[in-house]
């Protein structure tokens, strides 16, 4: 049995647990679609706090969804151009791969190699920008929700409370409405990352700053990496990964929350690398340590009623790229399975995106789980592996 378009949809509430780039993506599509749509955002206000470096889109999944969404126009004015190249250097500050002032193919927009980078607060923005006004409502940090009657009743911290027809997480990795749907836990992929914020890198840590130069710098020692990328407002984020066993951040005797006996820390782990790194460091005054972890890549549940997950709720995996492409790919996804008139009921849609979402979810996580023992494996190889995966794509080894 099929249904009209939209059919499916005709008085429902739907409320959207996360207003990251996934959630906001879902909003926007389902607004297109005349659904009527919230979307519940922890955050205080859309300036509450930074939202990360840099991130690329893909031409099969961000850039699809950009299109479909109508924002290519507004995607266009907000990206930056030649953010999407690298600089990778060895522990010694050695360049081995550089994409700075050499020839590269040209290609744009339209080419399936093209990933064009653009600030994550920008990209929020964007997609906020293209929501009806109220539609993201602020300072909802989720607590609980019950079923009354086939409706959700949802309870916020505020005190604030909302019903809904349909629930949709989009809530991150420690997301709340996944117990709602499934009880399969995460395991560790046995990496950790120690992320840093700098607000002025061009004085706080001019010379890595100069080697970023608007784009990506890596650098790669044996069994462990430090990478940086630069914000829209001018900050830089990094990223310090290795290998530590599971549990290791509460282990460890750290306290992530003193950044003088952090420091301390990565300087003597660090210790055989140039001390121009360790101006990240000291640069940075609060630091989050994230233990990378995933959900079975063989995962699986029956399809609920009114509630499934999109993003890193529905399929966490270790960082490769693809996170934020994939959760605004589950949104074009999920929106085309309730709007598109091939189902009988919601549940029946709901099964059909999560079967499709799943399927993709464990390529991907399988490649990003590869890439954790190829990258972080101490050893010579890890670097050699990582000089081939570039110089394979066209990136200038030097």
């Amino acid at each position: 049995m099929k249904t009209k378009g939209k059919e499916l949809l005709k008085n429902k509430r739907i409320a959207i647990v996360g207003g990251g780039p996934g959630g906001l993506t879902l909003a926007g599509l389902l607004q297109m679609q005349g659904a009527t749509v919230k979307v519940y955002e922890r955050d205080y206000n859309s300036e509450a706090r930074i939202q990360g470096a840099i991130v690329d889109l893909h031409y099969d999944s961000g850039l699809k969804v950009i299109e479909a969404a109508g924002l290519m126009d507004a995607f266009k004015a907000s990206y930056m151009p030649g953010a999407d190249k690298y600089r990778m250097v060895d522990k010694d500050l050695n360049i081995r791969i550089d994409e700075h002032g050499r020839a590269l193919p040209d290609i744009g927009f339209g080419n399936e190699h093209f990933r064009p980078e653009i600030d994550r607060g920008a990209l929020r923005n964007l997609l906020i920008g293209a929501l009806l006004p109220g539609t993201v409502v602020w300072d909802s940090r989720f607590v609980s929700m019950e079923l009354v009657d086939n409706v959700w009743r949802l309870t916020f911290k505020n005190g604030a409370t909302t019903t809904a027809d349909i629930v949709i997480g989009s809530d991150g990795y420690r997301s709340k409405i996944r117990p709602y749907v499934t009880d399969i836990l995460p395991l560790y992929s046995g990496a950790t990352i120690i992320q840093g914020e700098i607000e002025h890198p061009e004085k706080d840590c001019a010379e890595i700053y100069k080697l970023v130069d608007n784009a990506n710098l890596i650098g790669m020692g044996i069994g462990k990496t430090i990478a940086a990328q630069p914000r829209g407002d001018g900050g830089l984020t990094f990223y310090a990964s290795s290998q530590y066993p599971e549990h290791w951040v509460e282990t460890s005797g750290i306290d992530f929350n003193n950044s003088d006996e952090v420091y301390a820390w990565l300087v003597k782990y660090y210790e055989d690398w140039n001390p121009v790194f360790f101006t990240l460091f000291k640069a940075c005054k609060q630091f989050v340590p994230r233990p990378l972890n995933y959900f079975p890549l063989d995962q699986q549940w029956d399809a609920k009623p009114n509630i499934t997950l999109i993003g890193d709720a529905a399929h966490l995996m270790p960082p490769s790229g693809e996170g934020v492409n994939t959760a605004m790919l589950d949104a074009l996804d999920l929106c085309e399975c309730l709007t598109g008139g091939e189902y009988g009921n919601i549940q029946a849609a709901i099964a059909a995106y999560e079967q499709k979402m799943l399927v993709r979810a464990a390529i991907l996580g399988k490649e990003a789980l590869d890439g954790i023992k190829d990258f972080s494996s101490p050893s010579e190889e890890s670097i050699t592996k990582l000089i081939q995966l570039f110089t394979q794509s066209g990136t200038q080894q030097v």
